[in-house]
């Protein structure tokens, strides 16, 4: 294994030992991506009591068949500060595109949407027309794309589960077309960045 961390118990405070991968190249390393999209990579059982955790710990994930970068963040700025300056200088970048996100959920979802072909920046945009037209604002996450053009699934926490609304793929083909009418919204999310609801906000909000 890469590493270990020191781990309690959120039930019986238990100390525990887990296996981590401070980082992740899913071409050399299949198995762990499949890991990643599951949770499971960041999950570990009490040996005291069973209780299921949840580990928050720093990783890149790195796939470099969709020159694709990103990583799980701690929120230390200088230490993202660095990557980002690293990234910018490196020739062996060029092509990729490179995202910090904070906490496991939006790893998954990341890796989602990346797979599925469609681009983060104008699923944001989705998301963020979507609440406008609900009247609520709602924390979405990408869960499927059904088909090339069809519909696209987004989920939600609701009334104590997951709750999902689909909506069409137009909607997310009349972002992309915004955006590709919008220079200062893509010029903004060049090199190692946060596409978030905080970012689209700003310029739709």
């Amino acid at each position: 294994m890469d590493n270990q961390a020191n781990c309690t118990c959120s039930a019986c405070g238990a100390p525990y030992r887990m296996d981590i991968h401070p980082s992740i190249n899913v071409s050399k390393e299949p198995s762990l991506k499949a890991a990643v999209l599951d949770g499971s990579l960041f999950m570990w059982e009490c040996p005291q009591c069973g209780q299921k955790n949840l580990a928050r710990y720093t990783t890149l994930y790195h796939d470099p068949s969709q020159k694709l970068l990103i990583l799980l963040s701690d929120g230390n700025s200088k230490a993202e500060e660095a990557l980002a300056k690293a990234f910018s200088q490196s020739s062996e970048m060029e092509g990729y595109t490179a995202r910090f996100v904070d906490d496991v959920g939006t790893l998954m979802e990341k890796v989602k949407i990346f797979d599925a072909g469609l681009d983060d920046r104008a699923m944001e945009m989705c998301k963020y027309v979507t609440c406008m037209e609900m009247g609520k604002t709602l924390n979405f996450k990408f869960f499927r794309l059904d088909g090339a053009d069809g519909d696209i699934t987004l989920t939600y926490p609701g009334n104590g589960q997951m709750e999902m609304v689909n909506i069409g793929f137009n909607v997310y083909s009349d972002c992309e077309r915004i955006l590709a009418r919008n220079p200062s919204i893509t010029e903004g999310s060049t090199g190692f960045v946060r596409i978030d609801n905080r970012w689209i906000s700003q310029f739709l909000g």
